[in-house]
């Protein structure tokens, strides 16, 4: 009886065609996880909007609609453009959604606060927002981005930003190992960095989710801050003044 090789998939298993002849990640997930991000925004207090309430929402919607015509259904195809807006997307909702956690701050350490019911909502609508952008981030930047995951052979991915524990169990038990990066070729989903954003804003720290460059790290720590913030002064704050 030979010995299974944990490069090997289990007979019986079905073959996994490598990343570069499949059809690309579905588009859905991430436009449900922007559009999710607009409808927080729009539902904050109008003391905590960046500019007229409609217009970052209607911007993000804007900036959708070319990613959506490139890629409708799955992502397959990516051109500098594409690439670029897609990081402006990203780059927009973060941005508002930390200028709208300091109006909180701000707001919470200037003046009495009256009403902290809203401010407690506020607050989980930013630490909702902050871990849907941070996830979108780790998924448009890791080993470049959705498209060049799934289409381009592993030899010719860029330097990964982040170690997923698939990567490390090629060596382990038949069950495990067979699921490994190495033994069926697996790459992350947005659901797998989204994972990844909310331990991160949970645990203030890496979990089993290792960040490897600078542009990781910093990331991880923004989020990592910002959500310590959030969590220890204003909700802290907002439930103070509902007593």
């Amino acid at each position: 009886m030979t010995a299974h090789h944990p490069d090997t998939p289990r007979s019986g298993l079905p073959k996994r065609h490598p990343r570069h002849e499949r059809r690309g990640e579905a588009r859905l997930p991430g436009v449900i996880a922007a559009l999710v991000a607009a409808l927080l925004y729009l539902a904050l207090p109008e003391s905590l909007l960046v500019g007229p309430r409609y217009v970052l929402p209607a911007l993000e919607v804007l900036l959708l609609i070319p990613l959506i015509a490139v890629n409708p259904r799955r992502l397959t195809r990516q051109n500098r453009f594409s690439r670029t807006v897609s990081l402006v997307l990203v780059a927009v909702i973060g941005i508002s959604n930390l200028i709208v956690l300091g109006l909180l701050v701000r707001a919470l350490v200037s003046t009495d606060v009256k009403d902290g019911g809203a401010l407690l909502l506020a607050a989980l609508q930013v630490w909702a927002t902050d871990i849907i952008v941070f996830g979108l981030a780790f998924w448009e930047l890791d080993r470049g981005g959705p498209v060049v995951r799934t289409q381009a052979p592993r030899s010719q991915l860029p330097l990964a930003d982040f170690r997923f524990s698939q990567d490390e169990n090629h060596d382990a038990v038949e069950e495990v190992s067979d699921g490994a990066s190495r033994s069926s070729d697996w790459t992350p989903t947005l659901v797998d960095y989204l994972y990844v954003s909310v331990t991160n804003s949970t645990a203030f720290s890496p979990t089993d989710t290792m960040p490897l460059t600078t542009r990781a790290k910093l990331l991880m720590s923004i989020e990592s801050i910002a959500a310590l913030i959030t969590s220890l002064l204003v909700i802290a704050r907002a439930v103070g003044a509902l007593q």
